[in-house]
């Protein structure tokens, strides 16, 4: 039997990631290969004429997943109904601008748009924003959309943590798909964590653990840390425009995996509302290992945080606590 539709919001629709991203959900790539879905497009009223120009595209490309588009700049029409919600606009820094300016602009556009889902979206709206800074607009949409239950809304990290599983899949020459189990810590940021203590790769002789078959520390606790944290910047000096199509991608891979489940013995990176695990404060979304099963999240337990891991885990929570106290002092 032929499945209902999901709506499925991309805020931001019109921008690079946004382009990037529709024809991935209208092709599966989101949700699988028989689930029908309905676009709904939000941007900015200056982007309205680029936005139609991408809802004319989406009808070109006759996908037959897709069996509706609505294209709009009012965030009601836009959330109305809506499944999936994956907030992709934001404002984003420009030169010479303070942390506080782009905090104090996005706490604005989180607020707005928590309250149209808030008041519009279907019962258990699932949330994934991808703008930066992520973690602290995740956490101001939790603030004002109060209804929209705390487990359903996280950030993406999930582009970092297939950075790292593509660096690792790199240095060993081996295909990414045998690689799992790299962990995101804490912020999406240059402070984030990228640990590898309890990856695996998958070889001719079974799984081995990803630091005995790189065999150098120094590497895996220097450079490869590095690496993923600023490859984001380093795109941008490449290609003088920011991470667009791995951004999309990876919003797939977080919706799909959310909602499909994760496979038996792997886990993924979410940011997510903290519980306290891993002694991070409650209070914050922090990326974390998770398993996902129908339809939740969980966060995975007992793995062992080595003095290097655990400064690291704690350095990145202090940054989101005070990117949490700085978009706090937006609001007042």
């Amino acid at each position: 039997m032929a499945k209902d539709p999901v709506r499925v919001l991309v805020t931001g629709a019109a921008g690079q990631i946004g382009y990037a991203l529709v024809p991935m959900i209208a092709r599966g790539v989101m949700l699988g290969p028989d689930q029908p879905v309905i676009l709904h497009m939000l941007d900015i009223p200056p982007a309205a004429e680029a936005l139609n120009g991408v809802k004319m595209e989406l009808v070109d490309a006759a996908f037959p997943l897709l069996k509706g588009v609505v294209a709009t700049t009012d965030a009601v029409e836009a959330c109305t109904g809506v499944n999936i919600a994956v907030m992709v606009g934001g404002f984003p820094r420009k030169e010479g601008m303070e942390r506080k300016d782009v905090m104090s602009k996005n706490v604005s556009i989180y607020k707005s748009q928590a309250s149209a889902l808030e008041k519009h979206a279907a019962a258990n709206c699932k949330v994934l924003v991808v703008a930066n800074p992520a973690n602290t607009n995740a956490l101001i949409l939790k603030e004002f959309a109060p209804s929209i239950p705390e487990k359903n809304i996280t950030c993406l990290t999930r582009l970092d943590h297939n950075r790292a599983l593509g660096q690792i899949s790199e240095r060993l020459n081996v295909q990414v798909s045998d690689v799992k189990n790299v962990i995101i810590w804490g912020n999406h940021s240059s402070t984030q964590y990228p640990d590898v203590n309890h990856a695996t790769v998958k070889t001719s002789a079974g799984e081995k653990p990803v630091r005995e078959l790189v065999c150098d520390d120094a590497w895996l606790n220097g450079e490869f840390i590095t690496t993923v944290q600023q490859r984001g910047a380093a795109i941008i000096k490449a290609r003088k425009l920011s991470s667009a199509l791995s951004a999309a991608s990876s919003a797939c891979d977080h919706i799909r995996d959310w909602v499909l489940g994760t496979p038996e013995g792997t886990w993924v990176s979410m940011g997510v509302y903290s519980d306290g695990s891993y002694n991070v404060p409650s209070g914050l979304i922090y990326s974390f290992p998770v398993t996902c099963r129908n339809g939740e999240w969980a966060i995975v337990q007992g793995l062992s945080i080595d003095e290097f891991s655990r400064n690291k885990l704690d350095k990145t929570a202090e940054e989101l606590s005070e990117e949490k106290a700085l978009a706090y002092s937006c609001l007042s």
